[in-house]
């Protein structure tokens, strides 16, 4: 029985039919390659749901995982980038509105104490 092509985590499987390389060229080559893949793919879009525009999106982010590892392997640097992940963001989003939610708790604390002190025009009780 043969073995996958994509048998450690560096070697997946690209597009292309071709497992990735840790040479940072092959690895550029196929980024770009999926690059234009992707932008043929927008420009004939069918609808927002285009399972080909999602196929050469995931594609891309394939290939270009491929290159920042090939190139982390090569030359210990890495690209500016970072891959978009809609599961992080959704979970980022919820952070988000928890903090934004702490926040109004604390600027109503601190109303409170502002209308308690005595000496802002907030006062219900004005000194006498």
């Amino acid at each position: 029985m043969p073995t996958p092509r994509h048998a450690s985590p560096h070697h997946v499987a690209q597009g292309y039919g071709l497992p990735m390389s840790s040479e940072p060229r092959v690895a550029l080559a196929r980024l770009v390659g999926a690059l234009e893949a992707h932008l043929d793919a927008v420009e004939r879009r069918r609808s927002d749901t285009d399972p080909v525009v999602k196929d050469a999106y995931s594609s891309l982010a394939d290939a270009f995982e491929g290159y920042d590892e090939a190139l982390y392997e090569a030359h210990d640097e890495v690209t500016p980038f970072v891959l978009f992940d809609e599961d992080a963001e959704d979970d980022e989003d919820d952070d988000v509105e928890e903090l934004d939610e702490d926040d109004d708790d604390l600027d109503d604390e601190d109303d409170d104490e502002q209308d308690d002190d005595g000496d802002g025009p907030d006062d219900r009780h004005p000194r006498l």
